[in-house]
């Protein structure tokens, strides 16, 4: 998942991506806990792009919040 493309993407399908991310995510640990992980590789890539999903979540929320300040 690249940066770009989440950038495209509206807040809303953003923290709908976020929620996925973070639920997937705590399914991998559970599967790493209880010894059932075949790829632990995908931690550290879930972990990336939930990043990502967040970084450009604040990205935009910062955006709107100076675009409105200069209004008033």
């Amino acid at each position: 998942m690249k940066a770009s493309d989440l950038q495209e993407r509206t807040v809303d399908e953003l923290q709908a991506k976020e929620h996925e991310l973070a639920d997937q995510l705590f399914a991998l640990r559970l599967q790493k806990v209880t010894g059932q992980l075949e790829n632990p590789a995908k931690i550290r890539t879930v972990r990336r792009d939930l990043a990502r999903v967040l970084t450009v979540l604040r990205h935009k929320a910062s955006a709107a919040a100076v675009g409105g300040e200069s209004n008033g």
